[in-house]
């Protein structure tokens, strides 16, 4: 059931450099949104700018009807939406997408997360949790100082390690170094990845290396969000002969499986 209505904002903090936590009243929303969808927010009260933005579903309480956002202000309009104070209102469009696809109870799965790209990873750890999954957050990003931030809101149920390119926290390097470690070692039934592209293209050879199945969360400029203006396309595998074929990350993504995934 997508919704497009006007939307609280029950909090509205800074959690880091750039990086804002949103909690917006959404009953609607929260009632039926699973992981690895999103929402479509309309930054201001009018029409500048023209298009809203979309942000992954960071995580939801349904008793309370709310919807939480883990965003970066990476341009006017997360600007703007960072702008915003509690009690006030926004318009907001959802849960829009298709999300991950859940393995089954008691597999080991392994969440791969890049800078920001965290914020759908966590929403679904929790409800890995609950299904009695065995969940391993590996959380990469430039330094400490650019590390997503709350921790609170995903350490406690699952296994953490945490990779940055400068060494100023954890492991020094890639966030893919602790995958391929861990796929080496004790192995997972499935990895799940959001973040930048060259995470996810390297993320996607080690899965294949392995013989591990995965899906990934694409972040992708997006028009319309429902389909219709075809401005967020991605390659994925052809079909009959194909070389490849064009998919709608709004609406066949934002999940899609790690092996139909064309990167050149």
């Amino acid at each position: 059931m997508v919704a497009d209505m006007p939307a609280n904002i029950v909090q509205q903090e800074q959690v880091g450099p750039g990086q804002y936590r949103l909690t917006l009243y959404a009953p609607v929303i929260a009632s039926c949104a699973v992981p690895g969808q999103f929402v479509y927010i309309r930054c201001t009260g009018s029409l500048d700018p023209m298009l809203r933005r979309p942000l992954s579903i960071h995580g939801v309480n349904r008793r309370k009807g709310e919807v939480l956002f883990l965003y970066q202000v990476v341009g006017r309009g997360t600007a703007l939406l960072a702008a915003k104070r509690n009690g006030e209102q926004l318009a907001v469009m959802g849960p829009l997408g298709r999300g991950f696809t859940l393995p089954e109870p008691g597999q080991r799965v392994v969440l791969v997360g890049g800078g920001i790209g965290v914020a759908p990873l966590v929403f679904l750890g929790h409800e890995l949790v609950q299904r009695k999954n065995q969940v391993c957050l590996l959380v990469g990003a430039r330094s400490a100082h650019q590390l997503p931030v709350g921790k609170e809101g995903y350490t406690a149920p699952f296994e953490l390690a945490v990779a940055t390119d400068d060494g100023s926290c954890g492991h020094h390097g890639p966030v893919t170094d602790l995958l391929e470690k861990i796929l080496a070692g004790e192995g997972a039934d499935m990895v799940y990845a959001c973040g930048p592209r060259h995470m996810l293209r390297q993320t996607a050879s080690l899965l294949a290396r392995f013989g591990v199945p995965g899906e990934f969360s694409l972040e992708e400029r997006m028009g319309c969000g429902v389909g219709a203006c075809l401005s967020c396309v991605c390659k994925t595998a052809g079909k009959g002969g194909e070389p490849f074929r064009y998919r709608r990350v709004c609406v066949e993504g934002p999940v899609f499986p790690a092996d139909q995934l064309v990167w050149d």
